[in-house]
This record gives C-alpha cells, structure tokens and sequence, in this order.
C-alpha cells in the first residue's frame, strides 16, 4: 500500500506489518457508505468500514479494498475519547484481517484475538480492546 499523504503513514506500517500485497484504501462520508453498503451487501445503513478481499489467484493481484467512513471513524474517536488516528487505526486493522480471511462471524475468537494481539503490537489504547469484543 502506498499512500501519498504522510498523515496516513501509520496505515501504511499496519499494512506492511500484515501482508506485502497491495491494499486499496477508499476514503468516504456517511452517505457514500451507505450507498456502498445498499448496493454491496443489501444494507441500507452506514457503517464505519468495510473490506472486500480479491480472489488470490496471484501474488501480483492486490489483496483487496478497505473502505473507511471518515465522518463515522470522527464520531466513534470522540465518543470514545481517543485520536481519530487511533480509531482509523482500529478500523484498517479490522478490515485487513477480514482481508486476509478472518471472520468474526464465523470463527470462535480468532479475529478478536488477532486484533487485541495487533491492538497491543501497535500501542493502540486498551479501550479499543474492550469495544472489539463486545
């Protein structure tokens, strides 16, 4: 991942961190999301990130998207009183486990224990742990 703006290089440490491919970083509002989400997964809500992985049929094919909702990522910084820094941070982890084929949703734990596990590797607040878990 390469992103031009150097106020987003803590992503790019994350990404690297997790896999050498390519990631596709989309920044959006709160309608934009929701747009994506009603035409991607028939949602008709925002949401504060979504990933959408790539088949890896090549080592050159990038591992996929991550869209983040930035007006979301500011609300939930503030409501839970740490950086927007540190929640765009929670968000990109998130995705980028989803990315490499976690499912918190179907696994027994593995992705919240990946996260607490990255959370902590990345000196990210501890509070960002206890809201991955509920």
């Amino acid at each position: 991942m390469i992103l031009s703006d150097e106020k987003y290089e803590f992503l790019e440490k994350i990404a690297n961190f997790l896999s050498p491919k390519d990631i596709e970083l989309i920044f959006v509002n709160n309608k934009e999301m929701q747009e994506i989400n009603l035409n991607q997964r028939n949602q008709n809500k925002t949401t504060d990130v979504l990933s959408f992985p790539l088949e890896n049929i090549d080592e050159n094919i990038p591992l996929g998207s991550i869209v983040i909702n930035t007006e979301l990522a500011q609300e939930k910084a503030k409501e839970f009183g740490h950086s927007y820094e540190e929640e765009l941070s929670l968000l990109f982890i998130h995705a980028m486990l989803h990315l490499l084929g976690f499912d918190h949703e179907k696994d027994n734990g593995e992705m919240r224990k990946k996260e607490e596990e990255l959370i902590k590797y990345f000196k990210l607040p501890t509070s960002l742990i206890v809201r991955t878990i509920s």
